[in-house]
């Protein structure tokens, strides 16, 4: 039997989002023990947070896709602040730091113009 797809599953920034969820994961599986209730938890919800929106969003009217993708927004600038406490505290190398903006910039990206298009076809 094949397995069951969603539309929203082809979307380009949803795949990337994946990415940066398993991008965060390694990265703070190094964090210091102590930070598992703290800034390893909430950069794990965080980058959760974009392809969960995108997921919600799909599928419904242009203006709630938009919303939700404005929320998905949001949550990329959340985890650049994530990663940018992460480096000044020691966790992640500059190198690291620099890779998740590099990610997040990209993403950043893709939402702003899959909100355009919506915009546009309203």
């Amino acid at each position: 039997m094949e397995k069951p797809k969603f539309k929203f599953e082809d979307l380009k920034v949803y795949q990337k989002a994946l990415d940066f969820v398993d991008y965060v994961y390694v990265t703070t599986n190094k964090f210091p023990k102590e930070e598992v209730y703290g800034l390893s938890s909430q950069y794990k919800r965080t980058s959760m947070s974009i392809p969960l929106n995108i997921a919600e969003g799909a599928g419904d009217t242009d203006a709630q896709f938009n919303r939700y993708l404005q929320m998905a927004w949001d949550s990329v600038k959340e985890c650049v602040v994530c990663s940018s406490i992460a480096k000044r505290q020691g966790f992640i190398r500059p190198e690291e730091d620099n890779e998740a903006r590099v990610k997040l910039s990209e993403m950043a990206k893709m939402i702003t113009s899959l909100k355009k298009y919506l915009r546009k076809n309203n």
